[in-house]
């Protein structure tokens, strides 16, 4: 577990935004734990990069443990040039790259995540849930309950179908309260 001053910067160049980098966006999968120290390297290398990282406590044996994880494990976001990408790639820590296709998009898709951590919010990964995805109620008076997921507006509702009859009925529900069934 690294001391506070041993984690990387959220962001290299400190103090500047996602939306101030130049060049290329790409997403590097990292080879697995490899997040933070791919990070030191492109730092190194001064290669603009994002690491979204939050606050995780933990209690062992009457102790607290803090340690500061990446939010969206096995990723790191990065932006420069094509010899950027490659000087990345030589790290040895990359698995694979993924190419940003539309790059205003994947910015402003950033730049909350970021306003979020600059301000202290605590952030916590969570589970993608798309519209009409399949779910299971993980909690609450609904426990075990499955259905389809669709977004309404600011509202998630749990649709459940009754085949037979050719009709369905839903609930509002918090989307904290559901998980993906594969």
């Amino acid at each position: 577990m690294l001391k506070e001053s041993e984690n990387p910067p959220l962001l290299w160049p400190d103090g500047r935004s996602v939306a101030d980098f130049t060049g290329r966006w790409w997403v590097a999968q990292t080879r697995s734990r490899n997040e933070k120290a791919l990070a030191w390297q492109l730092l190194h290398k001064d290669i603009q990069y994002f690491l979204p990282m939050s606050w995780k406590v933990r209690s062992s044996r009457g102790r607290k443990f803090r340690s500061l994880i990446p939010l969206f494990g096995g990723y790191l976001f990065f932006c420069g040039q094509e010899d950027d990408r490659v000087e990345a790639l030589k790290t040895n820590r990359i698995a694979h790259i993924l190419a940003v296709n539309n790059q205003d998009s994947f910015i402003g898709e950033l730049l909350p995540i970021e306003r979020a951590l600059k301000l202290g919010e605590p952030l916590i990964p969570h589970e993608y849930l798309k519209s009409g995805q399949r779910c299971r109620v993980v909690a609450g008076p609904m426990m075990g309950t499955e259905g389809f997921i669709i977004t309404t507006g600011k509202n998630t509702r749990l649709i459940m179908q009754v085949q037979m009859l050719g009709q369905a009925a839903s609930m509002e529900i918090d989307v904290d309260m559901v998980e993906a069934i594969d």
